[in-house]
């Protein structure tokens, strides 16, 4: 890696340690069916309690932000492209499962990443 490679690593490293609000509608998780050709993103619901903790709609138990849950998503998305599962998502799913700005806009750059995986062969992890 170049200097300019490594430097701008290191910013998107240290924006990803940032506090972000929690989508109330919920969250993504985001992988790749590399044989499929696609990418797919499961939608689980939560709730945001008065702490600010997202928590399992049914059990009223926060969600840990790592580590493995055992839920079942509301919803899987999924696209050959970046474009296509946001068109799913934001145009074609009324009202949207997102109501953030900022939510959105991690989303589409998360999409931009496992297409860029999917069509170069590499592993895709979720920041």
């Amino acid at each position: 890696m170049n200097q300019t490679t490594d430097a701008l690593n290191a910013i998107d490293d240290q924006l990803s340690k940032r506090h972000i609000d929690l989508d109330p509608e919920g969250y993504f998780i985001i992988y790749l069916e590399q044989e499929a050709g696609l990418i797919c993103a499961k939608h689980f619901t939560n709730v945001i309690d008065e702490r600010g903790l997202a928590v399992d709609p049914d059990t009223g138990k926060p969600i840990p932000a790592r580590g493995k849950v055992n839920r079942t998503h509301a919803t899987l998305f999924t696209g050959r492209t970046a474009k296509e599962l946001s068109v799913a998502i934001f145009e074609q799913t009324q009202p949207p499962p997102v109501t953030m700005l900022d939510h959105a806009a991690y989303l589409g750059r998360e999409f931009v990443r496992a297409e860029f995986a999917l069509l170069s062969g590499q592993e895709y992890v979720q920041d």
